[in-house]
């Protein structure tokens, strides 16, 4: 499985991922997901919002066991973030016939279209509009950087634009939903564990800073008459970086815009992105507050129009607590990974499609161990062996929640 789908949509320049929601790589990426669950004698469908899911059982039944993640990438991405999920599921339900494990409960592995966000700027686009938070008007005003609009990508990749909305009967039906993801930071690989399960996902969100100056010749523009917006951008960006380590969150700029773009042209926009996490939401509000304080007190001074707008915003994620525990029970039960000690809990500053559905249905995550500790990038990383940790870890689960 894993060598199937890691060609596509891979860079040969970068080395990493570049399958973006609704193109050519993400046609191919879907097309490996249905394949997988023919494969496997499931019930391939797509729902309204372009979710693809895979079932073993009758959905209408209810009280589903559900299992999955996504397949598309942040710009140059590495190959574990999403598809770790996707594929272990698979492997998950390899194993649990193996076993013989009898299904009690329908069964479904899903793909989520657009989680990372990165063509229209939204993450978790395919599980916000099955959960009714994100709406069909603000959907159908997403743009990439191209000017494409959403409702346009999704007809020229074959789909429904006008079908997409809140798809509450379909939430209804699962009565759990588990989520595998390689862990975006280092906590496994430091406590020696090779798989944990998550308690929190941190109130995190995007905010577009547009500065805004004056055009101007590069040449032959005094330094004393300039508007330049680049300079208070960077002086936003040095802001940031001291307000998080003040606030003990996470601050980051990490894409830009810029007109006209000209080597030789000073600024009229400059258009910066933040992104901002913190363990609660007071702390988040104080690193957002104080960031955007800064940067209106350097525009003021260097005569810069600044508008400040929140694109996205997930409140913090406590992970349904019965069946987080239920989880615990169930791993530390067997102890699949020989450590002699508890499956370690940790919370994490990373959005995710879980994260979306807490509000509609018990959702819970398990880690598998990253030992660069780096995610979005091709240097992210899992071994062959704490992959394999993460599939037995994740069909003990599913054998306790979904199986006789």
């Amino acid at each position: 499985m894993w060598r199937s789908l890691r060609p596509i949509g891979r860079s040969g320049a970068s080395g990493g991922y570049r399958r973006y929601a609704w193109t050519g790589a993400d046609a191919e990426c879907r097309l490996w997901f249905q394949a997988q669950a023919e494969a496997r004698g499931l019930d391939h469908e797509v729902d309204r919002n372009g979710n693809q899911w895979a079932w073993l059982g009758d959905p209408l039944r209810g009280d589903a066991v559900v299992t999955g993640s996504h397949l598309d990438s942040v710009p140059d991405g590495g190959a574990f973030d999403g598809p770790l999920g996707v594929v272990s599921s698979f492997a998950a339900l390899d194993e649990l016939r193996r076993r013989g494990a009898v299904f009690t409960k329908p069964f479904a592995i899903t793909n989520f279209g657009d989680e990372e966000g990165a063509r229209f700027g939204l993450a978790c686009v395919g599980s916000r509009l099955a959960a009714g938070q994100l709406t069909v008007e603000h959907a159908h005003r997403l743009r990439d950087g191209e000017g494409v609009s959403l409702p346009q990508a999704m007809e020229a990749a074959g789909y429904d634009p006008d079908a997409v909305g809140p798809d509450p009967e379909r939430l209804a039906r699962i009565g759990a939903f588990v989520e595998l993801h390689v862990e975006q930071g280092r906590a496994l690989d430091i406590g020696g564990d090779p798989v944990g399960v998550a308690s929190a996902i941190w109130p995190h969100g995007r905010w577009r800073f547009d500065f805004r100056g004056e055009a101007n010749h590069a040449g032959t523009t005094r330094l004393a008459d300039r508007r330049d917006p680049m300079l208070t951008y960077a002086e936003t960006v040095l802001a940031a970086r001291r307000e998080a380590e003040l606030a003990g969150g996470l601050a980051t700029f990490g894409k830009i815009a810029v007109e006209p773009n000209g080597v030789n042209a000073i600024p009229s926009l400059v258009r910066g992105w933040l992104d901002s996490r913190a363990a609660d939401q007071d702390t988040l509000d104080t690193l957002v507050g104080a960031v955007e304080r800064a940067a209106r007190e350097h525009a003021e001074k260097a005569g810069i129009a600044l508008d400040v707008v929140r694109e996205s915003f997930t409140p913090v994620v406590e992970f349904r607590h019965a069946l987080r525990d239920e989880i615990r029970r169930v791993l530390d039960g067997g102890d699949p990974h020989g450590t002699g000690r508890p499956v370690p809990v940790l919370g994490t500053g990373a959005g995710h499609d879980a994260g979306i559905l807490s509000a509609s249905v018990p959702t819970a995550m398990l880690f598998v161990r990253n030992p660069t500790g780096v995610s979005h990038s091709p240097a992210e990383h899992a071994t062959e062996d704490d992959c394999v940790a993460g599939v037995l870890a994740l069909a003990d689960v599913l054998e306790g929640l979904a199986c006789s």
